[in-house]
């Protein structure tokens, strides 16, 4: 079984890790890896990159995914499954050898499984933890000394589900929470490099995830003997009908964009498309806020709590 955790800290690892002198960074045309660049998000930033004269490598799964890819101006695809650490060292060969260093690297590649978490298999556990978090451990790990070099920025996909949980969608939700631990530790250790590292946190755009999370439900159930009931069936097809209505994630892109190339980038972005789904993420983190402060032998009391939300905005 593959190692989903990592107790590791990247500085240390890094340091045998020679910096190379060329300062100049290829202005030029700056280069950024998109992982699961196939469709949904990962499609969006490349094609958005690639139109405005970035170099893009596109990690990709699928022959006819990399042959898509590839056809896009401005883009290499590369061979590249996150749990993969024969295709992680091949990809860090490639973008050695194509010359223009490493600026940006998006960590979008992602996985989920619905299902109460008491019924849940270990082997779907390791499924979304072996993507979600090891895979964008191994490829930032990978990918880091590049990126040093550049003092480039690091970005991975979150997701609103990274604040909220909600039944059923737990072992996700469980992920991205860790996507939230992952992105401020290494904020931390990437400082003194000069590498920024950001976390963007999208609501329900349009996406193959959710096809993609049913079908297989559809396939383990089917797999297991069960008989699916017209209800089983009518809930499939309503999750492909219900994400064919979803927004593009443009608004998302322009998030990645802002985190890569703006002179003050945010550590995270939330971008949601309407303010029902930002209402509902805020309202939860105030809500774990009263619930860590209200039983505790250092409680604050309000006048305090709205003196440190007020220090914190104004450190904005």
């Amino acid at each position: 079984m593959k190692h989903l955790f990592y107790a590791v800290t990247l500085a240390a690892l890094l340091v045998a890790a020679p910096l190379a002198a060329n300062a100049d960074q290829h202005e030029a045309q700056r280069a950024v890896l998109v992982t699961g660049a196939s469709t949904g998000i990962g499609r969006n930033i490349t094609e958005r990159l690639a139109a405005e004269g970035y170099f893009v490598f596109a990690g990709a799964r699928k022959d006819a995914d990399l042959a898509e890819l590839d056809a896009i101006d401005n883009v290499k695809a590369v061979r590249l499954d996150v749990t993969s650490q024969e295709d992680i060292d091949a990809a860090v060969e490639t973008v050695r050898d194509e010359g223009k260093g490493l600026y940006g690297l998006i960590n979008n590649a992602g996985v989920a499984v619905v299902g109460p978490l008491s019924q849940t298999p270990d082997s779907n556990l390791h499924f979304v933890f072996d993507v979600n978090v090891g895979g964008v451990v191994r490829v930032t790990r990978a990918f880091a000394p590049m990126l040093i070099e550049s003092k480039g920025r690091i970005m991975t996909t979150g997701s609103i589900s990274g604040i909220l949980s909600s039944p059923t969608l737990g072992v996700y939700s469980m992920s991205k929470h860790a996507v939230e631990a992952f992105t401020d530790s290494l904020a931390g250790e990437m400082a003194e490099h000069g590498v920024s590292v950001s976390v963007i946190e999208p609501g329900n755009y349009k996406s193959k995830i959710r096809r993609t999370t049913m079908q297989r439900t559809r396939e383990q159930l089917e797999a297991a003997g069960a008989e699916l009931t017209e209800e089983d069936r009518a809930r499939f097809e309503g999750t492909a009908e219900r994400e064919l209505a979803l927004k593009e994630p443009d608004e998302v892109s322009d998030a990645f964009m802002h985190a890569l190339f703006s002179d003050e980038p945010k550590r995270r972005y939330m971008v949601v498309p309407n303010e029902d789904e930002a209402d509902r993420t805020i309202r939860k983190a105030i809500e774990e806020l009263v619930q860590l402060n209200e039983w505790q032998a250092y409680s604050y009391d309000r006048d305090e709590l709205v003196k440190m939300l007020d220090e914190a905005l104004s450190g904005l």
